[in-house]
């Protein structure tokens, strides 16, 4: 049977059931009693299980079988829940999800058995005994063995094309090496170091099958040895050590062969059971005369199709969604096709003067069609960060235990809903703002006891909608930044005088936090320094047209402010002149716009400021800035845009007002993305090009 066609929904489906494991097993550890908690644990397990089965999964059944019988003693009252038991559970889950990861990339789920995992599992269980749980692994041991006396070179199986290539080879006078090399433990790019080892051997002649797949290889599915066989007229010394001179390669072995060497898949197959053929020896996966060939002549039919050597990833970016929003959207579509009829129907009319009147009509009641079909389409792309934060509380539960600092993680908001692509970007910066509270933020349980608090750390995120706008706040109650220290350190690395650090303000001290490499750390952790990665953090956030901002007190603890706009796709903008060019700015990070007489202007430490109903407000010239010439030099009057970005303010001065328009917002790609004041461009209807002004980058 072919299970291929339910590998999508398979994975969707996996996805939740950990999710709910991951959430339930947290639940369990603080309410070990709770039989509703333990029900909805063996639920999950053996739907995964009998899922994992169908699908033929064997390696991620026999897990989740394990951790089914686990939980079925838990029900029955003969276990009781322990710490080690939700940490064993815990571990369990990160193997599953890595079986997970293996069949996304490649329909397979891997060779991993896990059975030191299986057996902890079975430590649990009353009276098991886990040496039958050991039966296989003899035979495994046996079959490693077997196949070590020959070595990976000799096991190539080939097909048709790879022998008509090597024949070929031996007819133009060419001898055939075998190598199989081995790429050093510590190596980090093998994939890197494989190709380099073909370009080395390719000086001397050329590689006639090769051992994975070249995708595997590419891919980084192969252990630390790779085997490939070579034509060339060169001794086979000089070609192993050219081989061997490539960094990072720890050995090459092989020998001259022939064709008689390999055994042709006929003889395997009389030889070997299929399934056997199928473990021991590794596919012939390319040759220079032929397509990589991914199936021998002689393979077994049997083989399942999860279990194919190369697959494409299986998984597409998918968002679920509600039928109504699918009714609303097919609603505005049939409406815009209504107006496109009418359209048709008055460009074919022959009264002008009220095709006119009746053409202002149409493209009215069309705007109204776009902007309802905008705001339906968005509402599709639209879904709550539940997904992205949810793996949160696992996290600092596992960093709790590690930093032995008692510690707990609140949220609040998860049903707050963000733009899809906004969503799969914010979660690594979110997980690094709570690994900092949870290292540097949250005190050890003895000095916040000695500093009247209670020992247990408390960190918070919290998201919720302002206008525009999703706010997701990071905090803990812990020590706060200490701005004094924070300031010495940017004195120390020159970033500013002692002098001019006495004026600066404590928001910006903080601000050094987001400098690249600025640490207050005093030694690296593998978890987080305050400050390592911070920079990360803000261009990321940046990069998603959002900013963050810091507000924080000594001895109180910290909070992270990150602000993110609903979508990325269409904005309503406020389109500007400055000099002969346009420029939109984004309507959500508009305040106000004013008329500024010229002599209003005031100066505060040489630069020009406005003072505008209690709030001194920094003025930015974009014709300096862009490098405009200045239309309104001699005006007595400014036209000021005062923009905000959380608690700052700015006013950006244009030439001129153009209006108010929805924009379609275009990427300026990687070439030009060097000017850091524009965002973006959008085309304007008469077919004119103007360039988006990123508001964060220029407050």
């Amino acid at each position: 049977m072919d299970v291929s066609q339910y590998l999508d929904i398979f994975i969707d489906e996996t996805n939740e059931h950990i999710q709910s494991l991951s959430d339930n097993i947290m639940i369990l550890e603080k309410e070990p009693e709770n039989t509703d908690t333990i029900n909805e644990i063996f639920r999950a397990a053996h739907s995964l299980k009998g899922m994992a089965g169908t699908m033929g999964f064997k390696n991620m059944q026999h897990l989740t079988h394990d951790m089914e019988n686990v939980f079925s003693e838990v029900r029955n009252g003969t276990v009781k829940v322990t710490s080690d038991m939700i940490d064993v559970l815990f571990q369990c889950l990160d193997a599953i999800e890595k079986y997970l990861d293996n069949i996304k990339a490649t329909s397979s789920e891997g060779d991993e058995e896990n059975q030191a995992l299986i057996e902890k599992l079975n430590t649990f269980l009353p009276g098991a005994e886990p040496a039958k749980k050991e039966a296989p692994a003899p035979q495994q041991k046996e079959e490693k063995a077997e196949s070590s006396d020959t070595p990976e070179y000799l096991q190539i199986s080939l097909d048709d094309s790879n022998r008509n290539a090597m024949q070929e080879a031996l007819d133009a006078g060419k001898k055939l090496y075998a190598f199989t090399i081995y790429v050093r433990n510590d190596c980090l790019l093998k994939a890197a170091r494989a190709f380099l080892v073909f370009k080395a051997i390719e000086e001397f002649g050329e590689i006639v099958v090769y051992s994975p797949s070249s995708q595997d290889i590419e891919d980084e599915k192969f252990d630390l040895s790779f085997s490939v066989i070579a034509a060339s007229m060169e001794s086979f010394d000089k070609i192993k050590a050219a081989i061997e001179n490539v960094s990072e390669i720890d050995k090459a072995v092989g020998e001259e062969v022939t064709l008689d060497t390999y055994k042709s898949d006929s003889d395997q197959a009389e030889e070997k059971a299929p399934e056997e053929n199928a473990k021991k020896a590794p596919r012939a996966s390319g040759s220079s005369n032929a397509p990589a060939a991914e199936k021998t002549a002689g393979a077994p039919a049997a083989k399942k199709p999860a279990g194919k050597p190369v697959a494409k990833p299986v998984t597409a970016r998918t968002v679920r969604v509600d039928i109504e929003k699918l009714d609303a959207l097919m609603n505005q579509v049939s409406e815009l096709i209504i107006a496109k009829n009418s359209l048709v129907s008055i460009s074919n009319s022959d009264n002008a003067g009220s095709s006119n009147s009746q053409l202002h009509e149409q493209i009215e009641y069309l705007e109204r069609i776009t902007t309802t079909l905008h705001e339906s389409v968005m509402k599709v792309r639209m879904v709550p960060i539940e997904n992205t934060v949810n793996k949160f509380p696992r996290m600092i539960r596992d960093l709790s235990r590690k930093l032995n600092k008692p510690m707990e993680l609140v949220m609040t908001g998860e049903d707050t809903e963000l733009d899809r692509t906004v969503v799969d970007q914010i979660g690594d910066p979110l997980q690094h703002l709570l690994r900092n509270s949870a290292d540097h933020g949250i005190e050890d349980p003895e000095t916040r006891e000695k500093n009247g608090k209670p020992k247990t750390g408390n960190i918070f995120l919290n998201a919720y909608q302002e206008g525009n706008n999703v706010i997701i706040e990071v905090g803990d109650d812990g020590a706060g930044i200490d701005t004094e220290a924070v300031k010495g350190k940017a004195i120390e690395r020159g970033l500013v005088s002692a002098e001019d650090a006495e004026k600066l303000s404590k928001k910006d001290i903080i601000n050094f936090l987001f400098m690249p490499g600025f640490s207050m750390s005093k030694e690296i952790t593998d978890i987080s320094g305050r400050g390592v990665g911070l920079d990360v953090v803000k261009s990321n956030v940046e990069a998603l047209g959002g900013d963050v901002s810091v507000k924080s007190e000594l001895g109180e603890g910290t909070t992270f402010t990150v602000r993110l706009p609903l979508t990325l796709a269409i904005i309503q903008a406020l389109l500007v002149e400055i000099g002969k060019e346009k420029y939109a700015i984004a309507l959500a990070n508009i305040n106000n716009i004013e008329n500024i007489p010229v002599s209003d202007i005031k100066y505060v430490e040489a630069r020009e400021v406005i003072y505008l109903r209690g709030n001194v407000i920094p003025i930015i010239r974009l014709g300096d800035l862009l490098d405009c010439p200045d239309q309104n030099k001699d005006a007595k009057d400014l036209t000021v845009v005062v923009v905000t970005i959380g608690d700052s303010y700015a006013g950006i001065v244009v030439d001129n007002l153009i209006g108010q328009q929805e924009i379609v917002i275009k990427s300026l790609g990687k070439v030009i993305d060097n000017n850091k004041y524009i965002s973006g461009a959008t085309i304007l209807g008469d077919g004119e090009l103007a360039l988006i002004l990123d508001v964060n980058s220029l407050v």
